[in-house]
């Protein structure tokens, strides 16, 4: 059994990219008005960004920690200035974040025109020009043959950096940076990101959900089925997992308590278009009806490697709507949360030629121990209890029979209201 805590997201090793944006600019053109007023507004956004903030960049070859943290980096911001390409160091940012695969780019024209960085015209010829001149006048054979191919390699990336879409700072500034943090949240997800629980009790379910999710063994979908009785800690569980591993995939969405929010056709459309809004589906905000929508799941699923945690479901046929029946993308992972763990083999997908792969995983209650500290933690906000608590505490614990929203509710309702534990444990025992 799982119950969960809540810890900052710093704090879990799952996560593989120690930063959200790496920001590349020329120093001496923005750092004191542009970049500044952007990386203030970055940090505001709470967007982990990495800022070189020295003046002075000396030698041929990036500093190991800039290379570093451009590869452990979910996204760049490129700010190309009018002397961004007269900076080697710059130019070597450029080709390697160009180079990185799954890398989000966000290139920002400030005061240069797009075509001048695509062409190498006007100040970014004139760089280049500077930089072949600086080849041909190496004497030393090996160094102006090592140049010449970091030139080409340059060249080719401020051709490509200029052919994505980006945004030009000809006007407002500050309504631009506000539309750079806006689309860099969406592009990146971080509505999805959020304090990642900490686990009390049996983490050995999280290392055998975390092994399912990991098993690239199969070329077929795989689905695992969370499930127990009510209050066990299911939906805790699932929302660990999904917040620890969702980076890990193409797409993915968390529908939570789906039992609940699907009681008609009409509430079923909306959870079906907040599925498509999450996978970064297309043209799917003018579907009007459940058929219509399964159909755009299907197609979406079927074409990006995706993390999908359906979470209390009561119904095969929630599941028909919400994942089809044309099967999804190799190496796709879905996890079911629901009372009843053979439901979701009743589901349509069973049913084709290549049936998914299907872990069912059952959760029990929590140990003495580890009640013990859950009251504990949702009494006093600690994890070990006052010696004078401690004999009343085990009493409650008995009670609850390791039931966790059974401890939550009690120790939330010692926390909160004017009571003791003796007088919890005579309403208790007033109880049929």
């Amino acid at each position: 059994m799982v119950v969960l805590i809540e810890i900052s997201e710093e704090s879990s090793s799952s996560l593989t990219n120690k930063f959200d944006v790496f920001l590349s600019f020329r120093g001496e053109d923005t750092r004191n008005n542009f970049t500044d007023h952007l990386l203030k507004a970055l940090k505001e956004a709470t967007i982990e960004t990495f800022f070189d903030d020295e003046e002075i960049q000396i030698g041929e070859f990036l500093k190991p920690e800039l290379e570093n943290a451009i590869k452990s980096s979910r996204a760049s911001i490129i700010v190309l200035s009018k002397n961004y390409a007269s900076s080697t160091w710059c130019l070597e940012e450029l080709a390697l974040i160009m180079e990185q695969p799954k890398h989000n780019v966000f290139p920002i024209f400030y005061h240069v025109n797009p075509s001048d960085v695509r062409k190498q015209r006007n100040s970014f010829g004139d760089a280049m020009a500077d930089h072949k001149q600086r080849m041909e006048r190496e004497s030393d054979e090996k160094k102006r043959s090592e140049l010449a191919k970091k030139i080409e390699k340059w060249k080719k990336a401020l051709t490509e950096v200029a052919d994505m879409k980006g945004k030009e700072a000809n006007g407002r500034e500050t309504k631009l940076i506000e539309e750079i943090v806006k689309d860099i949240s969406s592009r990146l997800e971080l509505h999805k990101r959020s304090e990642i629980p900490k686990l009390i009790g049996m983490e050995s379910s999280v290392r055998t959900i975390t092994s399912f999710l990991n098993d690239a063994s199969s070329h077929t979908t795989d689905l695992l089925t969370i499930w127990g009785m009510a209050g066990i800690g299911k939906t805790h569980l699932a929302d660990y997992i999904f917040k620890s591993h969702y980076l890990e995939f193409e797409s993915s969405c968390f529908l939570e308590d789906i039992e609940r929010r699907c009681t008609s056709q009409k509430r079923l459309l909306k959870l079906q278009k907040q599925l498509l809004k999450d996978i970064r589906a297309t043209s799917w905000m003018d579907i009007d009806n459940v058929k219509a929508a399964t159909s755009k799941i299907e197609n979406s699923l079927f074409r990006k490697r995706t993390f999908l945690v359906l979470d209390g479901i009561n119904d095969s046929e929630q599941l028909d709507a919400l994942i089809g029946t044309k099967g999804l993308h190799p190496g796709s992972k879905i996890i079911i949360t629901s009372k009843n763990g053979s439901l979701t083999e009743k589901c349509k997908l069973f049913e084709t030629q290549v049936p998914p792969k299907h872990t069912k995983h059952l959760l029990h209650g929590l140990n003495n121990r580890d009640s013990l500290q859950l009251l504990t933690w949702h009494a006093f906000g600690c994890h070990e209890p006052n010696e004078g608590d401690k004999k009343e505490m085990k009493k409650v614990v008995q009670y609850c029979k390791g039931h966790p929203l059974a401890l939550k509710v009690l120790g939330s309702s010692y926390r909160t209201e004017d009571t003791t534990w003796e007088e919890i444990i005579e309403s208790l025992c007033e109880r049929p």
